[in-house]
């Protein structure tokens, strides 16, 4: 794995001063043009690493820096810590990874980093199902998203029988209440796919680079926001009990807007769903205790749910 090389090229320049790409390469098992790019990979990382070019030149830390994990702070410790600890019993490279890491923090931040480490147990099942696992789909995209190796895609489509085939370059994986989805290059250039509609993932040895300007928290809120718009294209004006004015907040989430009171004791809201008919469904089950202002399509839609069950259960 690069990671492992990369950190393996800093610690032997850190024990003999000055390493050539040569050198590098022999002790690491890797071709000298490898080992090259590890070494200016270093650099383009901020790390003070430079060349010197001639007889006995070679590649050092610049003014002898050293890499120290002591450089966190004691909160960087807790935080770094509290995030890892809980996901640490079942991935067993990350446990190596943070006893390595507290061995390396000074005495004093120990004691609180392996607290914050079992302060916290996620578990994601709800109550009466089974464990939840990580889809070995999810292991197989990772892993090609560390390497940056293309995959060729087998997706399903939203039609029965529908498949198409892709060669992505994968940039990131984002789990969303369970729904997993992957943000990849493609030939027309960033696309959104649905980890549950992959049908197939043909890792190739294909590498690609991925966009200097790309960080996957950004570009995920760019197709939050962008879901989010077409989830709401119709909206809706109700008036509400104010006590009851929590609870309907609740269930429209982020398409709740509270417009003020309504000088009647109750409150004015504004609802937003992709259609009328969404909004009329989720509004049926209030009873007279919520009252469309508008738009009258809304209206029109509680209306007819109400006359089917009068008809049924009358």
């Amino acid at each position: 794995m690069r990671a492992d090389r990369l950190v393996a090229a800093l610690l032997l320049m850190q024990a003999r001063g000055r390493v050539t790409a040569a050198e590098l390469a022999e002790k690491l098992e890797v071709s000298v043009a490898t080992a090259r790019r590890d070494l200016e990979a270093l650099s383009a990382a901020g790390i003070p690493v430079y060349p010197q070019a001639g007889r006995g030149g070679g590649w050092s830390l610049l003014g002898g820096a050293r890499t120290d994990l002591t450089g966190l702070t004691a909160h960087e410790a807790q935080a770094l810590f509290l995030l890892a600890g809980p996901a640490a019993p079942d991935a067993p490279e990350l446990r190596s990874a943070l006893r390595k890491l507290l061995r390396a923090l000074p005495q004093t931040f120990r004691q609180e980093a392996e607290a914050a480490a079992g302060a916290v147990v996620v578990d994601p099942a709800r109550w009466g199902e089974p464990e939840k696992e990580r889809p070995e789909l999810v292991r197989v995209l990772q892993r090609a998203t560390v390497r940056r190796r293309r995959v060729r895609l087998g997706y399903a489509g939203r039609r029965a029988g529908e498949r198409t085939e892709r060669l992505v370059d994968p940039w990131g994986l984002v789990d969303k209440d369970d729904v997993w989805y992957l943000l990849a290059g493609t030939e027309r250039g960033q696309r959104t796919f649905r980890v549950d509609r992959i049908v197939a993932a043909e890792v190739t040895e294909e590498e690609f680079e991925r966009p200097d300007d790309f960080e996957l928290s950004r570009a995920w809120a760019g197709v939050v926001e962008e879901m989010e718009r077409r989830r709401a294209t119709v909206s809706a004006t109700v008036l509400i009990s104010a006590r009851l004015l929590p609870i309907l907040r609740d269930h429209f989430g982020r398409h709740f807007e509270s417009l003020g009171e309504a000088g009647d004791g109750r409150v004015r809201a504004r609802v937003a769903a992709p259609m009328a008919l969404t909004i009329a469904e989720q509004l049926a089950g209030w009873g007279a205790r919520v009252e469309v202002e508008e738009p009258e399509e809304v209206r029109a839609e509680l209306a007819r749910i109400g006359a089917e069950l009068v008809e049924r259960y009358s």
